[in-house]
């Protein structure tokens, strides 16, 4: 049976859709469920078809320019098929602005096993060596995704590598100015620090933009990694920078108020200290890594503008589900934490 509700889709149109356009596909009328929303890209889980499905719009409302673009994200899993990276397999992307299915270009995917590791509670159904080489085969994946040669793929205009840096700092900034609704002082202060500091960039590959454990799904027993998800923000540039971002979600439950964004990363639980997984990269990847002071300030000052955005969405009326209402209340401690840690 259909949810009562299903904010931004049309469940009736992407069943009258499917059939249409992908009728190997079709076999009656489609159910869906928000599964994440608000926060980032809307996805939904679809049942009713051939196969369980994944559908991926923007988020209702307050839409930063760049930030959630369905092509970018449709073409990388398509050029990563096949390779060492797991990735869910892309269906389609339409362009249904104006439309009746979601009114937004759109992103369906067949849904890949498995679940999101996101709380600590999860932890109870593996052991911690499980949890341990889980951590690794996350850090391993990292790795080989940095190392992915992009001319093989097709994917060898998928950025700008030269200047990334630079221009990441510019376009979070339209972002958090596109979001104002308050003053924030504190974030253009790191805003400015970071703008003073910017690293010489010496490798270059893709970057995922928010690579973290739960933007992994987890299956099997033993536990393995059967997909990496959200790759809205991926492109080509300076890989430190998932790193960055890597390091800041693993030790967010440190940071005050950190424990505000659920992660199950729990060292008695057998997680590794990200020091550990950072040496593993390295190993892996044949490099040296230099001070990610930097690059760990940046995913700092990346994440408080992104759950500006979400606090200025959520005023407008523009999140799906629930727990944003204090979303806003994390942007200066993490600011002050990427202060820090510069």
């Amino acid at each position: 049976m259909q949810m009562p509700e299903t904010p931004g889709l049309d469940v009736a149109a992407l069943t009258t859709w499917l059939s249409k356009a992908h009728p190997e596909l079709a076999a009656g009328p489609l159910r869906a469920e928000v599964i994440a929303g608000g926060r980032s890209n809307l996805t939904y889980s679809v049942e009713g078809a051939r196969v369980p499905l994944v559908l991926r719009r923007p988020p209702l409302g307050h839409v930063l320019s760049s930030a959630h673009d369905m092509a970018r994200e449709h073409r990388v899993i398509s050029a990563l098929a096949g390779s060492a990276i797991p990735v869910p397999t892309a269906i389609d992307l339409v362009d249904d602005t104006g439309g009746d299915i979601t009114g937004t270009t759109f992103f369906l995917m067949e849904k890949a096993p498995g679940k999101v590791v996101v709380s600590r509670k999860q932890n109870d159904a593996y052991t911690s060596d499980e949890i341990r080489d889980l951590s690794f085969e996350l850090i391993h994946h990292l790795a080989a995704l940095h190392s992915v040669d992009v001319e093989a793929v097709g994917l060898e205009d998928f950025g700008k590598p030269v200047g990334y840096l630079t221009r990441q700092l510019a376009t979070w900034r339209r972002q958090l100015d596109a979001s104002r609704s308050r003053e924030v002082r504190v974030l253009d202060e790191l805003q400015a620090a970071l703008e003073q500091g910017v690293p010489e960039t010496t490798r270059t590959g893709i970057v995922h933009g928010d690579y973290r454990l739960d933007n992994a799904l987890v299956d099997g027993s033993p536990p393995k990694i059967s997909a990496i998800l959200d790759w809205e923000m991926a492109t080509l540039g300076d890989p430190l920078v998932d790193l960055g971002i890597f390091a800041l979600y693993w030790d967010i439950g440190k940071l005050p108020s950190g424990g505000a964004i659920a992660s199950a990363v729990d060292p008695d639980a057998g997680y590794p200290e990200f020091e550990e997984l950072a040496e593993s990269y390295a190993a892996e990847a044949g490099i040296t890594l230099p001070d990610l002071s930097w690059y760990r300030a940046f995913a700092a000052y990346k994440l408080a503008v992104i759950l500006e955005g979400i606090h200025y969405r959520y005023q407008a009326g523009g999140t799906v589900g629930e727990g944003f209402d204090r979303i806003g209340e994390l942007v200066e401690p993490l600011a002050e934490n990427g202060l820090k840690v510069l």
